[in-house]
């Protein structure tokens, strides 16, 4: 019997476990090996080459991708030796040396995966690249991908690397190993082939010596959950017009609630009550009003009079707004600075990539003298792009293509620096903007909203606006990015999909960009000689002080061109038994009705300044008989309806304090009579997300 034989029968026979002194010798020198190179880890070792290719030989042969039986007697115990190395070497650096994978590209097991702890953000800026160089010792050769069909070697050589009497004494040593045992279970080979498959990615030669280290796959990435900010919101009561007459507000063209709400429901989730502005998702779709006829008079008011869908006992009054639609040619230039955040929190696929992707969308649509600047910010903030005119896309494009995400979040400087660039290219009589991009979640310098927002009201007068265009969930701070847009002159959209970026920053450029009115401000006194009680749906965070109305130095809101605004009042009959509040029984509860006013409801007011202007202009008109619509009523009276079924939506999200037993079925029906001319599919894609808020979560469940 030949030798060859003699050894595959004694292997048949029974399984042979590795020599004492071979394993001895492996161990040692690998904690050798190891306690040499600790200091060093972090600028580079050739220990996890090594690693990497014993432990791929190992792995090899657990899953059957390698044959023990052609393997010479020492290859078998050298390779046994290999794979308790790297599965010691990886217990070593967890329990003893967990601040070194810092070195290996490798995250802190102590951290979450993905990130930094929530709530803290890190300065350093992650690797553009997933090859990183490790210098490879003087007494070692670069290996190649086929080298790690030798085992044996790649033990001969951590074995040299360093003499085992250089050991440390406080390094862990294994307790004693039955060398009678046999080699482990399946389940155990199991985990062994779990730990080793990372290492044995193998490596790529390198001409300088060293190794290019192919980087295990990154670990799941860490995604912010439940961090969003929304300002609290308290829904307007139920007013009695005889105590308090005069409802004053300013008008609202935001319509990012509507589209986080959006993508909440996407996710299968409701919003929380906070994040549903319900004048917001009104305002959400363009209206078939009629529009003024000269930018002189930027808009016209239509007021109708229907009954109340989800209360017969009451009355809804639609005020709906269009405004002037400025022709392209006559479009005024446009000087823009976009403020992105490129911080850490902004590396996710529906941040930086999207916010990208919506900025290239913007400038396509530019006239070719308009001038885009961009500032960037992190942990700090700097100028990525100088003015440039709309005509170089190219270098635009090159721009913004080069953003990556890592660092905290400087954003204070960032807007200081953007006012800045924006003053140095002001145009005085062009439109001069600009247009934050980012989730919203400042932390390093001046984070508070009040301070912020009182830098942001202090540079509009300077006849430069801000609006505001938010990315992502988990940690969206929406209060935030509110603030900045009222107190800028500007408006705040959120963008969740790459179709809603073309929608707000293509579809409706002009009315996101070119004003035709601000400080536009609504004011309607109610007849208490016919109306009981009235409510204002929605708009809690836009009122105002009836002394504000006439006010000239106070703020409100804007209109761009071609923009629509909806408001929507419930009003209860004088006599209706949908009267929510009791008379008085000490004070008349109602005034007499004067002559000529016996048929109005009420009476509307509406300020607003051109733009360049301080001085503003007032348009009035009474809300009477003649505004009533009933089952039929044309365009607008069809429009009015379906700005109704939003209200609807909007208010049982909000837990439907008003709403009774109206449903979201009963929503999805009087929206679908109603929907009109939906060229885009806006109002199709509002009543699917009705039927998912149907089904969706009252709470989003904790990622893994």
């Amino acid at each position: 019997m030949s030798e060859k034989d003699r050894l595959k029968e004694a292997f048949e026979a029974e399984r042979i476990a590795p020599r004492s002194h071979a394993r001895d010798a492996a161990v040692a020198a690998a904690l050798a090996a190891f306690d040499a190179k600790i200091e060093s880890t972090r600028q580079g070792s050739g220990l996890v080459s090594r690693l990497r290719n014993a432990a791929r030989a190992a792995f090899e042969t657990l899953t059957g991708k390698r044959s023990m039986r052609t393997t010479s007697f020492s290859s078998r115990q050298a390779l046994l030796a290999g794979a308790s190395l790297a599965v010691l070497t990886l217990a070593v650096l967890t329990a003893a040396n967990l601040q070194t994978l810092e070195g290996f590209g490798l995250r802190d097991a102590r951290e979450p995966v993905g990130g930094p702890p929530v709530g803290q953000k890190t300065d350093a800026t992650p690797p553009p690249a997933q090859m990183r160089r490790v210098d490879a010792p003087a007494n070692t050769v670069a290996k190649t991908e086929k080298d790690a069909d030798k085992p044996e070697e790649l033990a001969a050589q951590v074995a040299a690397t360093q003499p085992v009497a250089q050991v440390a004494a406080t390094q862990p040593v294994s307790p004693p190993i039955n060398e009678a045992a046999p080699l482990p279970s399946p389940p155990a080979a199991d985990a062994l082939r779990s730990m080793a498959a990372p290492l044995a990615a193998g490596t790529v030669a390198s001409s300088e010596g060293g190794a290019m280290i192919a980087e295990p796959p990154p670990p799941d990435a860490y995604h912010d959950q439940g961090r969003d900010r929304f300002a609290t919101i308290e829904t307007n009561p139920q007013k009695v017009t005889a105590q308090e007459p005069v409802s004053t507000f300013s008008i609202d063209v935001d319509s990012s609630s509507y589209s986080f709400m959006r993508a909440s429901l996407n996710n299968g989730v409701l919003p929380q009550d906070d994040a549903v502005r319900v004048e917001e998702l009104v305002n959400y779709f363009p209206y078939d009003y009629p529009g003024p006829d000269s930018a002189e008079t930027p808009f016209a008011p239509s007021v109708t009079v229907m009954p109340t869908p989800w209360n017969t006992g009451t009355k809804l009054v639609s005020i709906g707004i269009k405004g002037y639609d400025i022709a392209p040619a006559a479009r005024p230039h446009a000087n823009l600075v976009f403020l992105i955040d490129t911080s850490g929190s902004m590396e996710e696929a529906n941040k930086l990539p999207l916010l990208i992707n919506s900025m290239k969308l913007l400038v396509d649509g530019l006239k070719p003298d308009d001038s885009v600047a961009i500032v960037t910010y992190a942990g700090s903030a700097g100028t990525v792009l100088e003015p440039t005119k709309a005509s170089d896309k190219g270098k635009i494009d090159a721009a913004l293509e080069n953003l990556a995400a890592g660092g905290s979040t400087a954003g204070a400087e960032g807007i200081r620096q953007a006012y800045q660039l924006a003053e140095r290219s002001f145009d005085k009589d062009g439109v001069n903007r600009v247009l934050l991009a980012s989730d919203g979640d400042f932390n390093v310098g001046i984070t508070d909203t009040d301070e912020l927002q009182s830098f942001v009201e202090h540079e509009r007068s300077s006849g430069i606006f801000l609006s505001v265009l938010g990315f992502g969930r988990g940690n969206y701070n929406d209060e935030l990015m509110q603030a900045l847009a009222q107190n800028g002159n500007g408006a705040a959209a959120y963008i969740d999909t790459l179709s809603e970026a073309r929608k707000v920053l293509v579809e409706e450029s002009t009315s996101t960009l070119f004003p035709i009115a601000k400080d536009v401000k609504i004011q309607v006194e109610f007849n208490p000689a016919t109306v009981s009680e009235y409510r204002l749906i929605g708009y809690e965070n836009r009122l105002l002080n009836r002394e504000d109305f006439n006010n000239d130095k106070v703020d409100a809101g804007e209109i761009g061109s071609g923009h629509t605004v909806t408001a929507i009042y419930e009003i209860t009959p004088k006599g209706s038994s949908a009267a929510l509040v009791d008379d008085l029984r000490y004070q008349p509860n109602a005034a007499p009705a004067t002559s000529g006013t016996a048929d109005e409801y009420g009476f509307l007011r509406i300020r607003y300044k051109l733009p360049g202007e301080d001085a503003s202009k007032l348009i009035e008109t009474p809300i009477g008989a003649s505004n009533e619509v009933g089952a039929a009523g044309g365009d607008v009276a069809r429009e009015a309806r379906f700005a109704a079924s939003v209200a609807a939506f909007g208010q049982i999200l909000r837990g439907g304090r008003y709403t009774g037993a109206f449903g979201y079925d009963d929503v999805i029906a009087l929206a679908n009579a109603n929907k009109g001319d939906d060229a885009f599919g806006y109002r199709s894609e509002f009543v699917n997300l009705v039927r998912l808020a149907k089904s969706a979560a009252p709470m989003e469940r904790q990622q893994p």
